[in-house]
């Protein structure tokens, strides 16, 4: 699982993207399924949880069609992998 998090422009266009275009390309890259989540202090910032591992995550963000996808989805910020800082148990 990953969590991620992203400001877009509109949420209906980054969601009509995120659910076709992006999902084609998340699968490619071994991803699952993800839940999407609006912020409720931040209108325009989305949160994600994919059902993801890492190795597919960093795949993902270096794919070359990748940015363009992000592009139509209204995203303003750039895919990034995030540091693995460590694993706890409950």
């Amino acid at each position: 699982m990953l969590l991620a998090t992203t400001t877009v422009e509109d949420f209906d266009q980054f969601m009509e993207v995120f659910s076709t275009q992006g999902a084609e390309k998340r699968k490619l890259h071994g991803s699952k399924g993800a839940l999407v989540y609006r912020d409720p202090a931040e209108d325009e910032r989305v949160w994600v949880i994919f059902d993801w591992d890492e190795q597919g995550w960093q795949s993902f963000v270096a794919d070359p069609e990748v940015p363009p996808i992000m592009k139509r989805a209204g995203h303003t910020t750039k895919a990034q992998p995030a540091q693995f800082a460590f694993r706890c148990g409950a």
